[in-house]
């Protein structure tokens, strides 16, 4: 392919990728938006292996199918309730190639600066490229390696403790290691330092370091962050992939790369904003940490918690004219998606009105409740975002809570101590009946207490969230 060719597939994909980012708005529309961004990938590989430039390209398509091969794998194997943890560890793959495109673009300017005018000429691609840049530009390209790779690294260690806390292998609370921010904050500082000493000609030396302290910036950075923030996290840490891959663009001088990156890191810094609106907190505050720091409420907790059966709650069912399911985590943990989807079938069938509420950070991705309830095929129509549902709940007969906890706990309205005090939440107990499907009587991810349970119209059915659905189905008139 020509560069002409080329510059007009990078084009094409770009549009189908932003094309791809506008349908993920509507969950309508989201298959077809995957496709785009499908199609608009294969065209940015495919005019990448056959450009100008690139080697050996068979050697790259075997890498690729490789590559492809393990995804597959992967993809057939994981569940959805461990959705978010592949998430973040693919973010950590972002992140990780960020920094070994960095130190290859160091490595390959020294091998070229060593090479006389002669062995010059002969050079083609990123190499040729190198080769025609002035000191100035080369400066220029050292701080875009830097940048590239100082992001690279915070994603990756990063990503690598996110997915720990969601895969349960470290300790969800927030935690941080002895002098706290200051510890980051020094890093922090300490990496720009070193910017400008690279930038001036240093060898690989400043580099390396820096790295160093990057992973160790962005492993005490996630650490930090408590349990509860985990879907602002994720959707933040997308967003770092995307500036790393953008940085990694200038320094190849792909275009292509670029764009794909911006459109990235934008997006996923607009969720993140999204995100932390939905739960009333400023985005620094959360990339600080502390939310998961604190446990429990400061104001007591008057009553108990009273349990019901399955045939308490399925009498309730038949008598109810409205009905709102609450989803959250635990059903994704439960694989309930198919239960509670054949139960809204037949108390539709039965002529109730039934909805769905969906809390913008329920479960532990954004749009983790979405993905569920479209697998399990219930219709879009009826699954309603928190905004558009709230003030519904004083007219509802029956609000059935499934595995949800912090999205549907009254202290963010009633007690300015708690720690998740002025988050918005589905405001479920203002429902005549609220049924609670719940494991145990253990306290929610982030380790709150939820007066929710102790209501007087509120009953717990406690035990499987699937058998408990399950149970239901043959009850249901």
């Amino acid at each position: 392919m020509t560069i002409g060719v080329v510059s007009a597939a990078y084009i094409s994909a770009a549009v189908f990728f932003i094309l791809s980012l506008g349908g993920l708005s509507g969950q309508e529309s989201a298959k077809r938006a995957v496709r785009y961004g499908c199609v608009g990938m294969v065209i940015a590989i495919v005019a990448t292996i056959f450009g100008p430039g690139l080697g050996n390209w068979s050697v790259t398509l075997a890498m690729i199918a490789a590559g492809a091969g393990v995804g597959w794998l992967v993809a057939k194997k994981v569940q959805m309730t461990e959705m978010p943890q592949l998430v973040a560890a693919l973010h950590s793959f972002v992140g990780l190639a960020a920094v070994l495109i960095g130190f290859n673009a160091h490595f390959e300017a020294a091998r070229i600066a060593a090479l006389n005018e002669a062995a010059r000429t002969q050079l083609s691609g990123f190499a040729a490229v190198l080769a025609g840049k002035t000191p100035l530009e080369m400066a220029m390209m050292k701080v875009e390696v830097f940048l590239g790779v100082f992001i690279g690294a915070v994603t990756f260690t990063g990503s690598a403790i996110a997915f720990a806390k969601l895969a349960g292998k470290v300790d969800g609370k927030a935690q941080k290691l002895p002098g706290g921010h200051a510890l980051n904050a020094a890093a922090a500082v300490l990496s720009f330092v070193l910017l400008l000493v690279y930038a001036q000609g240093a060898d690989i030396w400043a580099l390396a370091v820096m790295t160093l302290l990057a992973f160790f910036v962005g492993f005490h950075l996630i650490l930090g962050i408590g349990g509860a923030d985990m879907p602002v996290v994720v959707s933040m840490l997308n967003s770092y992939s995307g500036w790393a891959a953008a940085a990694i663009g200038f320094t190849l001088g792909n275009d292509l790369l670029i764009v794909t990156g911006a459109l990235v890191g934008s997006s996923g810094a607009i969720l993140s904003y999204i995100m932390c609106t939905a739960m009333n907190r400023s985005f620094v505050s959360v990339i600080l940490g502390g939310f998961g720091a604190t446990t429990g409420l400061a104001v007591a907790i008057e009553g108990e918690q009273i349990a019901i059966d399955a045939d308490g709650v399925a009498s309730a069912l038949n008598d109810a004219d409205s009905i709102v399911i609450v989803p959250g985590y635990g059903m994704a943990v439960a694989q309930a998606q198919q239960a509670v989807s054949e139960l809204t079938r037949k108390l539709r069938a039965a002529g109730k009105t039934v909805r769905f509420a969906i809390h913008p950070v329920a479960g532990r991705l954004p749009g983790h409740m979405n993905v569920l309830l479209a697998e399990a095929k219930v219709p879009y129509d009826i699954v309603l975002e928190m905004d558009e549902i709230n003030e519904d709940f004083a007219q509802t007969d029956v609000v059935i809570v499934i595995g949800s906890n912090d999205i549907v706990n009254p202290a963010a309205q009633d007690d300015p101590t708690s720690p998740i005090a002025g988050m918005p939440v589905l405001e479920v107990w203002k429902a005549k009946q609220v049924f609670v499907s719940k494991r145990g009587q253990g306290a929610g991810y982030s380790g709150i207490e939820n007066p929710l349970f102790y209501r007087e119209n509120t009953r717990m059915l406690y035990g499987d969230a699937k058998e408990s659905m399950a149970q239901l189905l043959p009850q249901i008139a």
